[in-house]
């Protein structure tokens, strides 16, 4: 399994949000270096973005919300959502769920 994984719940529908593409990036000496690509299956999860370990240090996900609400027909006023996190224990999993509707979005570390 990925050390990093996701989920998005497209809250305005009351289901998974499915096709949302999300790229995970590390800081390296103040860039952003590009680690891993993928897309939320039926069931709105990433489980494989990335290797199964990462070092401590600074990462953080960007989900094109706005491709996703553009698909649905929907207007948005977020056309991407960036979240950034800190690794501090290399041999733990982190699991950063996005919550998500048109206007507003929310997320937490989760299990």
């Amino acid at each position: 399994m990925s050390a990093v994984t996701t989920h998005v719940l497209d809250a305005a529908r009351g289901r998974p949000a499915a096709g949302v593409a999300v790229r995970l990036e590390a800081a390296k000496g103040g860039d952003w270096t590009p680690l891993a690509e993928g897309r939320t299956d039926d069931d709105g999860r990433i489980k494989d973005l990335g290797p199964e370990r990462l070092d401590a240090d600074d990462y953080r996900l960007t989900f094109a919300t706005g491709d996703y609400f553009d698909d649905q027909g929907v207007a948005t006023f977020y056309p991407q959502v960036q979240i950034t996190f800190r690794i501090n224990d290399p041999e733990q999993h982190y699991h950063v769920p996005l919550l998500l509707s048109p206007f507003a979005y929310s997320t937490y570390r989760g299990s």
